[in-house]
């Protein structure tokens, strides 16, 4: 299947954020929409539920959202997310408390390798 993505710079896109719960399960679905609530109050966001996890991510790859941030089963024990950049795929793993601050980092064109501290880590890409 051919990748088709919408390559606009994260200054000219509509949508800066998505927020994707990994399933529909209540307690993600509880986390991924007060994330999701907490984040619209700075940047236009979408949130996300439908079909599978990677189709979610083709569907915001298609309409030029930057980021997505990924809650998952893990993100309600240890307080983490994953936030996945459209252009590279590359994702990383960290403390939901860094999350707009590292949003803001690369949205305002820090580069998606520097790792934002406080715990943060590759997730093997």
């Amino acid at each position: 299947e051919i990748r088709v993505v919408l390559h606009l710079h994260p200054a000219l896109s509509p949508i800066k954020v998505a927020v994707l719960p990994l399933s529909r399960r209540e307690p993600l679905v509880k986390a991924a929409k007060e994330l999701y609530a907490d984040l619209r109050q700075c940047w236009m966001a979408s949130y996300d539920d439908a079909q599978s996890i990677g189709r979610r991510y083709r569907r915001q790859d298609e309409i030029g959202t930057p980021f997505c941030v990924t809650v998952d089963f893990q993100s309600l024990e240890d307080k983490q997310v994953t936030i996945r950049e459209r252009d590279s795929m590359k994702q990383i793993r960290l403390p939901i408390t860094e999350l707009s601050k590292t949003l803001a980092a690369k949205l305002s064109g820090e580069p998606f390798e520097v790792l934002p501290p406080g715990g943060s880590h590759w997730l093997g890409f």
